[in-house]
């Protein structure tokens, strides 16, 4: 399984990018978050998730690791498949889809070109206790600054010990007020904090 890609954006588009690594050119389909996270920049690292077929090898990528889970739990949902779930992420930002998740937003799916109400309602209810409303809070509170930064320091707290819901609530906090601070800064910032 390949965890990430990290190396020269060869070519861009708004659904794929080809990333050329150690000489080897990846074909990645990717979201429109993914693609605005991306425009601009002449490198940068990409995370995969890899599908395997009778015909077919597809990479899918994403600009970080909250959007590639959110793929991945989509398509765990009966009838949604990985270019299904790419509607849905290019359509809604991963704030956006865990809110309308946790408020079992029905219209704003069947919104989505592809979706329909049967497919919306099993989206709600497949994933309601899958998402946590605390996720769209820290995407929220990074979306200005590095959404890698948010997920790096609360996966160290936790696996400091720290619980899960109070290692986001104290990083969504010093993000808020300096959303500029290294991952270092923010996991010494939270210490204090909890």
């Amino acid at each position: 399984m390949i965890e990430y890609i990290k190396g020269d954006i060869v070519e861009f588009a708004p659904a794929r990018m080809i990333m050329e690594c150690n000489g080897i050119g990846y074909e990645l389909h990717i979201s429109l978050n993914t693609y605005s996270a991306f425009n601009g920049k002449a490198n940068g690292t990409v995370y995969v998730y890899e599908v395997i077929r009778e015909d077919a090898r597809l990479l899918y990528g994403f600009a970080g690791k909250l959007e590639r889970e959110l793929f991945l739990m989509l398509i765990t949902v009966s009838g949604v498949g990985p270019n299904t779930a790419r509607m849905i992420l290019s359509s809604l930002s991963p704030a956006d889809l865990v809110e309308v998740i946790s408020t079992k937003n029905e219209a704003a799916l069947t919104a989505v070109k592809g979706i329909g109400l049967k497919t919306a309602q099993r989206i709600l209810i497949d994933l309601k206790n899958k998402v946590k409303p605390a996720e769209a809070s820290v995407v929220g509170a990074t979306a200005m600054g590095n959404a890698n930064v948010a997920e790096e320091a609360i996966a160290a707290l936790v696996m400091l010990g720290f619980q899960k819901a109070a290692s986001q609530k104290a990083v969504v906090s010093i993000l808020k007020s300096s959303p500029s601070l290294a991952v270092e800064q923010v996991i010494k910032s939270a210490l204090r904090m909890l």
